[in-house]
């Protein structure tokens, strides 16, 4: 992918998602500039100085980063890692208090040094702060979203993928919607693998996806994060891959399909929650959202899950 001129993408928080993020920035060449900007002087000084040693083997971008805000001045997208990292046992919910106070704090300043930058939350729980620093910024609902479920449809299609015969993850069409944690669910009604409903995908003359493989596939890609938790601490290579994705969907204006969580306006009923849905993804951030068609039961999960969000964003208003 060619890098676009004066390109920046600046990454908060030098944490193990962060350096991941911009190590897979670079390595996708997404801009020009890929900045790091974290208050631990030594950390960030640190981490750009290995990654800036590898940026022979990486194209045309460059690296730079300092405990100095204003390092973020001009970004064409500013992605936001800060804040308490999930420990074992807990949900992403739970993290709410702290990272809303992280960002309240930080926002305002990140607007102000790049007010026509487009602010992707992967901080969690990144639903419930996409409404909080849209609120804070009050910059359009396009221009502030998260990750949302961009990893957990890839956690899904790989599984789909190695179930289905050890296909390419990119030609199962599947995707998870709705919370970013434990409420959110795969659109199985639309789900194919090329052109085949899933339900009707043969493997050895047999039909590997049934009803009650679906709902153990949904369950894995829901609690895949703590079995990555568990084992090492953290998740941070595939989220910093999805959120690299999705800064290149941005730079580049591609107007990529992608279930980022956005602010709904009247969607489905639903209104003032970020949700993950698909949607339009270019250089405004959400250029649209689409009127995924649901079945019955598929429209019940996502109010459920919509609700479970307001609840949360209820209790730090």
């Amino acid at each position: 992918m060619p890098v676009q001129k004066q390109s920046k993408v600046a990454i908060v928080g030098a944490g193990s998602v962060g350096t991941s993020l911009a190590y897979a920035c670079l390595i996708r060449g997404v801009a020009r500039e890929i900045t790091l900007y974290d208050i631990d002087t030594k950390k960030v000084e640190a981490e750009v100085l290995d990654l800036a040693h590898g940026t022979q083997f990486t194209g045309s971008s460059i690296m730079t980063g300092s405990s100095d805000i204003t390092t973020v001045a001009g970004a064409d997208v500013v992605i936001i890692t800060a804040g308490a990292k999930q420990k074992p046992g807990q949900t992403r919910l739970d993290l709410v208090g702290v990272n809303v106070g992280i960002l309240e704090s930080l926002m305002p300043q990140l607007v102000e040094l790049a007010p026509n930058a487009v602010f992707v939350l992967v901080t969690n729980p990144c639903d419930v702060l996409t409404v909080v620093a849209q609120r804070i910024s009050g910059l359009p609902p396009g221009r502030v979203i998260s990750s949302g479920t961009v990893l957990d449809t890839s956690r899904l299609r790989w599984i789909i993928a190695k179930l289905a015969g050890g296909l390419a993850p990119t030609s199962v069409h599947a995707t998870i919607v709705g919370e970013h944690g434990d409420s959110e669910f795969a659109l199985w009604s639309q789900a194919t693998i090329g052109p085949i409903p899933i339900l009707d995908w043969e493997r050895d003359g047999e039909r590997p996806f049934t009803e009650e493989t679906l709902e153990s596939i949904t369950n894995d890609v829901r609690t895949a994060a703590y079995k990555v938790i568990e084992g090492k601490g953290a998740t941070n290579y595939a989220i910093g891959l999805s959120g690299a994705r999705i800064a290149e969907a941005i730079v580049n204006d591609e107007h990529a399909i992608m279930p980022v969580s956005t602010l709904l306006q009247g969607q489905w009923g639903i209104d003032d929650v970020a949700i993950s849905t698909p949607v339009i993804v270019g250089a405004n951030g959400v250029e649209r959202i689409l009127d995924t068609p649901m079945s019955p039961s598929e429209l019940e999960k996502f109010l459920a899950s919509a609700e479970e969000i307001r609840s949360t964003v209820r209790s730090v208003s």
